[in-house]
């Protein structure tokens, strides 16, 4: 983009409810010019700003992947006043993007590598993205094995249920759902907290493998340490801390965290780099 703070101009294709308490939906943009659609050139990772004129804008992860352009989907949180108004649109409506905006997944680093995917909660989205992105047939060849835990806080707070189906049917991933608590009897997944999942399931480190973890702060901070127990170095977990995007452009300096600016030089970085900033995750 010639101006960082021009959005591209989208329309509204399909909007699809995820959760069901109805907090969480998934909308499906397509660009109005194709060479808009070209220019938004994004990788795994890095997210946009949604925004509604006369209301205004938020940051969010991109949950599609590059490989189901020239559509792009963000699953949308409502919580404040553009998401709710976001969340009575319909399709049709029209509505800008602007970016793509940060950095990405190290997709070079993590080629010929086994892959562990940790996530938590809507944090979720973005991870989708890789997933579908590394599972399709021009992909898959790149990365070896590959591990998701994933967890919400109830059956009915999943994500992307069909998609998971598909995923654990496919075979070509091995996929650990797990909920906080459910009263269904018949549940036939995991139990309990994404750290204790991740100790009993997650593959340890042998040197080829690399881990991903995005969700809620209080789960990073647990998943931390089962990762060092099952070996994985500080330089091989990649962390998002999409939650900290503000300005999209690292001029505001609301999203720093010491002297990394998160919309800027983020929202993907090691553990190790961040070790070297204060301690928040």
């Amino acid at each position: 983009m010639t101006n960082p703070y021009h959005p591209y101009p989208v329309t509204i294709r399909d909007i699809r409810t995820e959760t069901e308490d109805k907090s969480l939906k998934t909308f499906t943009f397509v660009f109005d010019s194709p060479e808009d659609e070209s220019a938004f050139d994004f990788t795994c990772g890095q997210f946009a700003m949604l925004s509604v004129q006369g209301v205004g804008e938020i940051p969010i992860g991109i949950a599609s992947s590059p490989t189901e352009k020239p559509e792009v989907k963000f699953t949308v949180f409502n919580t404040g006043k553009v998401t709710s108004h976001l969340h009575r649109m319909k399709a049709g409506d029209a509505m800008g993007i602007r970016g793509p905006l940060g950095n990405g997944f190290p997709m070079d680093r993590l080629a010929g590598k086994n892959i562990l995917i940790i996530g938590g909660g809507f944090a979720f989205t973005t991870l989708r993205s890789f997933i579908e992105s590394a599972r399709q047939p021009e992909n898959r060849h790149r990365f070896k094995n590959i591990d998701v835990v994933y967890g919400a806080r109830t059956p009915g707070m999943l994500l992307y249920r069909d998609e998971l189906a598909a995923w654990e049917k496919s075979g070509d991933i091995n996929v650990h759902i797990t909920v906080d608590a459910t009263d269904d009897q018949d549940w036939p997944y995991h139990t309990g907290f994404v750290p204790a999942v991740t100790e009993r399931c997650a593959p340890a480190s042998d040197g080829n493998t690399l881990a991903i973890v995005c969700g809620p702060p209080i789960m990073i901070k647990f998943t931390r340490p089962v990762l060092r127990d099952l070996g994985y170095r500080d330089e091989d977990i990649l962390m998002s801390l999409e939650n900290r995007m503000k300005c999209g452009i690292g001029m505001c300096g609301r999203c720093n965290i010491g002297r990394e600016l998160v919309c800027h030089d983020g929202p993907v970085f090691t553990l190790a780099e961040l070790n070297g900033t204060p301690g928040e995750f």
